[in-house]
């Protein structure tokens, strides 16, 4: 007995106590905080100075684009986020999304099947073409792997452009017919209900990706995102693996894609381009490759910067001796940019994943470690 009393118990933070319970309960927790964010962003909308920008229409069919780009982005993730493997050409399957809904329903095609229906047979038919893709590029690694891909990305396009007797070529495909859910028919001039149901996919999408992520499947798709070879060695089936990468990721730009294609009732090539990969790609970096909310975040935030902020800065200095400067036709400058002093600052991005944070400063925190006995030459100090 030496009369010492008992250390206290430390004290647990309410943030840590919501951490744990949302780690726990991802689905719940997704379900949640997404219901939060669609009833907060609209209500933000009405407060200055957002309101003074557009009124709240204009800005819950900002969200609802915004929405898609979000979408492409946890897509993109599951293939470079998640499983390492660089994708130039993901515009392609978002393209693929988008004409498997105008076959499905539009005057063009005389077909007329439901939104809903058309929704999932988009995600099929881009992962089909998700695996056609990855099969063939199951050897290559690094730059060969993203040339390929950017290849595929330029491909896809270029058939639809061409092939007018079934795509209508540069003149697209219009008259997609909108989505109508019960007695409520969607129509352009309300973005409400366009905006409710991005919100809903998304969160279907987040739940699904978290449960990927802690899976097996998520599990190996890391370990081979950290050093291939090793995971292989290690009993990882890595042409499955990488091929489930592909399809999945693919699935989720044909979601975006269908939507797209009922919101604006209208399918082009054009709307298809490397730029749409890149400014994709852009998203998923200074979001946080691997973070799953931190790429959504990213995606939401360059999209309002790229399609509101820009064009209200551009209003700002309309007079000004810097009226001169549009900073929609350098965006992708800015993009640039943004890239490169993101990767010398902070190259695991804005919302980096604990695991990537620790990949990416290894050497910094292994730097100034006295080398172990024996390392200089066999000669011990």
């Amino acid at each position: 007995m030496t009369g010492e009393a008992p250390a206290p118990p430390e004290r647990v933070s309410l943030l840590d106590r919501v951490r744990a319970v949302s780690a726990s309960h991802r689905s719940v927790s997704s379900i949640v905080t997404m219901a939060i964010v669609t009833a907060v962003l609209p209500l933000a909308a009405l407060v200055p100075p957002f309101s003074s920008f557009n009124p709240q229409s204009v800005w819950v069919n900002s969200f609802a684009d915004a929405g898609v780009f979000v979408l492409l982005a946890l897509g993109l993730n599951i293939v470079v986020g998640l499983a390492g493997l660089l994708d130039l050409g993901y515009a392609a399957f978002f393209a693929i999304g988008a004409y498997t809904y105008a076959y499905g329903a539009s005057p063009f095609s005389g077909n007329d099947f439901p939104f809903w229906i058309m929704l999932l047979v988009g995600a099929l038919v881009a992962a089909t073409f998700g695996l056609l893709l990855g099969a063939p590029t199951l050897r290559l690694r690094g730059d060969y792997l993203a040339i390929v891909t950017l290849g595929f990305g330029e491909i896809v396009p270029t058939v639809f452009l061409n092939a007018d007797k079934y795509t209508k070529g540069t003149n697209g495909i219009s008259g997609v017919y909108a989505p109508g859910l019960l007695n409520l028919h969607f129509q352009s001039t309300n973005p409400w209900p366009f905006y409710l149901t991005m919100a809903a996919i998304v969160t279907v999408a987040i739940i699904a990706i978290f449960r990927l992520q802690d899976s097996r499947l998520g599990r190996a798709w890391m370990a081979i995102r950290e050093d291939e070879l090793a995971a292989a060695s290690n009993g990882v089936n890595t042409v499955s693996t990488k091929l489930l990468a592909f399809a999945l990721g693919a699935s989720t730009a044909g979601l975006g894609g269908v939507f797209v294609a009922a919101k604006l009732s209208f399918v082009s090539p054009d709307q298809f381009g490397f730029t749409v990969s890149f400014t994709v790609l852009a998203m998923v970096v200074l979001g946080g490759m691997g973070n799953i909310w931190g790429v959504g975040i990213g995606a939401f935030i360059v999209f309002i910067i790229q399609t509101v902020i820009l064009k209200e800065l551009n209003a700002a200095l309309a007079g000004t001796p810097l009226a001169f400067i549009d900073f929609l036709q350098y965006q992708y400058l800015l993009y640039g940019l943004a890239l490169v002093a993101m990767m010398l600052l902070r190259p695991e991005g804005l919302f980096p994943s604990a695991r990537r944070r620790r990949e990416l400063h290894v050497a910094e925190e292994t730097e100034g470690e006295p080398a172990p006995a024996g390392a200089m030459g066999g000669i011990e100090p």
